[in-house]
């Protein structure tokens, strides 16, 4: 699959200066206002009571900041934080191991946790519900099992795909939360705040400008900033104004939407050689050179949210938005009124 800019996933390129953005503590994150107020209150309780919160679940799509989210957490408990991932732990003794490493109170993260492996989770619901682990020692007749006592410790999970965890391990989640996209100004605060920690300067509407084009997602504004700078850089006076910001981004093929050039070319396939769908989902993959699959999971979903795509029983339909979006003279059947129909 090609890299792509505006891809709400972790890239090498994030990694050199993503965790110095990342804030500390609750006071300094942006947004997520619900969330956010919701676990202000649940830590004060539990530290008010010298008791591990109750285990956590971050649901939302890649990039708005759970694992940002779970770092703060054991930030405000005092706490010292483990973070491993669901494919990682393949066997029930890594996670045996893990566990029995945790002081009292720890914070361990588990990012995908929908991707354990079921023998794995298993192991893990005694360990959520009772602070206890079950272990077989032998094999055979003479197998038999020995109970662990462990410290009380807080498991927050992060999924980006709830759908797939199984009811067992949801219902031992006491908290759910629910990341969701962010707004404009949010973007726009949080694109300020990362120019001032890498020392950039920034003017005017400059960070609304690179707020606008990323998509709802931090992740993707702190990646956007760290472009422009390499223009104003190089084809400025190191400043990042409202124009330059606005020249940078269309060099680098990313429009006022935040659509990019793979975006473009997904709708312009189905308006050019379909009439606007509907269109089978396979027939697309082949006409822009991917996946299906990836197409469902990577580039379909941000088009959705902004109305740009339908999904219907009979295929793909591009909406008279995206047809307006691109400059697109309407067909009869949007025209007339009819959005979505034939």
């Amino acid at each position: 699959m090609e890299e792509r800019i505006v891809s709400a996933h972790l890239m090498m390129e994030d990694q050199a200066v993503e965790y110095s953005l990342r804030p500390r503590y609750l006071s300094e994150y942006i947004g997520q206002t619900r969330a956010k107020e919701n676990l202000q209150v649940y830590i004060e309780a539990a530290k008010q009571r010298r008791e591990a919160l109750d285990h956590v679940l971050l649901c939302g799509p890649p990039g708005l900041g759970k694992t940002t989210l779970s770092n703060i957490i054991a930030n405000e408990l005092g706490v010292n934080i483990r973070t491993t991932s669901g494919p990682a732990i393949e066997r029930p003794g890594d996670l045996a191991a893990i566990l029995t490493n945790l002081q009292e109170n720890d914070v361990l993260f588990i990012d995908e946790i929908h991707r354990l492996n079921r023998s794995v989770e298993e192991v893990l619901y005694p360990a959520m519900e009772d602070y206890a682990l079950d272990i077989l020692i032998g094999k055979g007749p003479s197998a038999r099992s020995v109970r662990l006592d462990l410290p009380p410790f807080t498991l927050i999970g992060a999924t980006t795909r709830s759908g797939l965890l199984s009811s067992p391990l949801r219902d031992r989640f006491g908290v759910i939360s629910r990341l969701e996209y962010y707004t404009e100004d949010e973007l726009t605060l949080i694109v300020l705040r990362a120019a001032e920690i890498l020392k950039v300067d920034i003017v005017g509407n400059a960070a609304r400008e690179i707020g606008l084009r990323a998509r709802g997602t931090p992740r993707i504004a702190n990646r956007l900033l760290k472009r422009v700078r390499d223009f104003a850089q190089v084809r400025g006076d190191g400043v990042i104004t409202e124009q330059l910001a606005a020249e940078a981004l269309e060099l680098m093929q990313v429009d006022p939407l935040g659509l990019d050039h793979i975006d473009h070319k997904l709708l312009h396939a189905i308006i050019h050689h379909f009439r606007g769908g509907p269109v089978g989902l396979d027939t697309i993959a082949a006409m822009v050179g991917e996946e299906s699959q990836t197409i469902e999971d990577v580039y379909e979903p941000y088009l959705l949210q902004i109305g740009f795509l339908q999904r219907t029983p009979r295929g793909r339909m591009a909406t008279a938005s995206a047809y307006r979006h691109l400059g697109v003279s309407l067909p009869d059947h949007l025209s007339s009124g009819g959005e979505g129909k034939e």
